[in-house]
């Protein structure tokens, strides 16, 4: 009789294999490709060499940016992109939207608590 606990551990193991090496992968290369075909101008974003810069040109297999104060003009091949980064206007005013309303969450109950208090107050002296 064929012993099946060998066939179900090399299945197990491929299994494995596939979902901590193989799908993980996929994943990294569809979502690249999702970010080299959304590139648009105006955008900042960062080589594979570290080079950052604003796009200000975008062809078919190749991106065109400009770096620094000096503007040079460098022209890559889409792949040669390896991240899409927020301007830095944008990045500041999202940080700041994000830490008002809490602070304000936390302030407000206290301000309330303390109108209130002085409410009862005059109405006690009454």
């Amino acid at each position: 009789m064929v012993d099946f606990s060998w066939i179900i551990l090399i299945v197990a193991m491929f299994a494995m294999l596939y979902f901590f090496s193989i799908r993980p992968e996929n994943k990294r290369k569809k979502e690249a490709e999702n970010l080299r075909n959304s590139l648009k101008v105006g955008d900042t974003v960062t080589t594979i060499g570290g080079i950052t810069g604003t796009i200000c040109g975008v062809k078919e297999n190749t991106v065109v940016f400009e770096t620094g104060a000096d503007r040079v003009r460098i022209e890559v091949t889409k792949w040669a992109i390896s991240t899409k980064d927020q301007p830095v206007g944008e990045q500041a005013s999202k940080s700041a939207k994000d830490s008002k309303p809490a602070k304000e969450a936390k302030e407000q109950p206290k301000e309330l608590k303390e109108a209130e208090a002085a409410k009862d107050a005059k109405e006690q002296e009454k």
